[in-house]
C-alpha cells in the first residue's frame, strides 16, 4: 500500500529549484548532451513557473497585507525570465552567443529562486498550516500536469491567463515534442 505524499508546496518547489540549479551547473560545465540538458531545463522552468503563477502566487499575495508587492516583484521576474528563455530557445544551443546569454539567464533565475525561498516561501510557512501547504502541493502538481512545456510569454502574465491558455498550449507543446522525438528516433 502506498501512502499519500506528505510533501508540502515549499518542499516541492524548493526541490524543483535545486533541479534547475543542477541543470544550469551541468550546462555550464559541459557535462552531458547540451541540447538534451537545455530541453529539460526549458520544460522544467516552463512547467514550474506556470504552476507557481496559478497555484502559489495568488495564495501568497493574499496571505498578509503587503505581500502582494513581494509577489508582484517575483511575478515580474518570472515574466522577464519567460521572455529570456523563449529568446534562448529560439537562439539554439549551437549559436555562438548562447553560452553567454545562458550564463546571464542562470544568474537571474538563481537570484529569483533564492528570493522566492527567502521571502515568499518563508511567508507561506508562517501563514499556512502543514495541511494547507500539503494541499497546495497537490494544486501545484495538478497545474504542472496541464502546463505548457515551453515558455509562451505572449499569452499573458497572470494566473487567469495561464489557466485559459495553459492547457491548449500544453497539448500543442506535448504533441510537438512527440513528433520531434519520433522523427529523431526514426533518423537513427
Amino acid at each position: 500500500m502506498t501512502l499519500p505524499s506528505t510533501e508540502d508546496v515549499v518542499d516541492l518547489l524548493t526541490a524543483q529549484h535545486k533541479q534547475i540549479k543542477e541543470l544550469f551547473a551541468q550546462l555550464e560545465s559541459g557535462q552531458g548532451n547540451k541540447a538534451e540538458l537545455f530541453k529539460e531545463l526549458v520544460r522544467l522552468l516552463a512547467v514550474h513557473e506556470s504552476a507557481e503563477e496559478e497555484a502559489v502566487h495568488p495564495v501568497a499575495a493574499r496571505a498578509r497585507f503587503g505581500a502582494d508587492k513581494m509577489v508582484g516583484d517575483r511575478t515580474d521576474e518570472e515574466n522577464h525570465a519567460k521572455r529570456a528563455l523563449a529568446d534562448l530557445y529560439n537562439l539554439g544551443v549551437d549559436h555562438p552567443d548562447f553560452d553567454g546569454k545562458l550564463a546571464e539567464f542562470a544568474d537571474a533565475v538563481i537570484d529569483h529562486a533564492n528570493r522566492e525561498e527567502n521571502e515568499e516561501f518563508a511567508l507561506l510557512r508562517q501563514q499556512f498550516s502543514v495541511h494547507q501547504l500539503e494541499r497546495m502541493a497537490g494544486s501545484v502538481r495538478a497545474a504542472e500536469a496541464v502546463a505548457p512545456t515551453r515558455p509562451h510569454p505572449k499569452t499573458g502574465e497572470s494566473a487567469l491567463a495561464n489557466l485559459l491558455a495553459g492547457p491548449p498550449l500544453a497539448v500543442f507543446d506535448r504533441a510537438r515534442d512527440a513528433v520531434r522525438d519520433w522523427r529523431r528516433d526514426d533518423d537513427r
